[in-house]
């Protein structure tokens, strides 16, 4: 499955042939990313790729998450996708990264645009999140530029670097998200 985003950029869904570009991806920004996000560290080689795209495709089957690996440029650059889908509740939350040399070109919002309106009338969502670390100000600008809701903050909710880090949560709900489309083209 392929989302096209814009000229230059396209979601693909996750599949072994990204295994290597990923962790280039990765090899090449560790510590750009590895300050938010806790799995950096275990991502030290293709084969440590591979094995969890397989667990990605075995998530994917059961339903449980759709995500996509970020080619821009022909080159991919990032991963986004919907995650801890709860098909009782119809909710999931949406998690994604990008290589430093991809950040400012409006990349993640036009991939969280897709991905909610996939989300929404694809997987048939009620609720969609997005958690960003309290110190994360560019996560965050993303669900603030998409007109989230901010409900709270998830004190110590996630451990990165041996710390546990507090999380701001947002969310859009099925009917907001229509009406923030419109919001967005006027």
């Amino acid at each position: 499955m392929k989302i096209n985003i814009d000229e230059n950029t396209r979601l693909e869904l996750t599949a072994q042939q990204h295994a290597e570009g990923l962790f280039n991806a990765v090899d090449k920004n560790r510590a750009h990313l590895s300050e938010f996000l806790p799995w950096v560290g275990h991502m030290q080689s293709v084969a440590n790729f591979s094995d969890y795209i397989r667990y990605c495709e075995t998530l994917y089957e059961q339903g449980q998450e759709v995500s996509f690996v970020i080619i821009s440029d022909e080159i991919p650059v990032g991963r986004i996708g919907l995650h801890h889908i709860n098909a009782q509740n119809k909710c999931a939350a949406i998690g994604y990264w990008l290589a430093k040399s991809a950040e400012g070109k409006g990349i993640i919002t036009k991939s969280c645009k897709a991905l909610i309106s996939y989300g929404f009338k694809e997987v048939g969502l009620q609720r969609i999140e997005i958690k960003a670390a309290t110190g994360n100000l560019k996560s965050q600008a993303i669900p603030k530029k998409l007109n989230f809701t901010r409900e709270g903050v998830l004190r110590q909710a996630e451990l990165v670097n041996g710390q546990f880090l507090d999380l701001v949560l947002y969310a859009m709900l099925n009917e907001e998200w229509e009406q923030a489309l419109l919001s967005f083209e006027g």
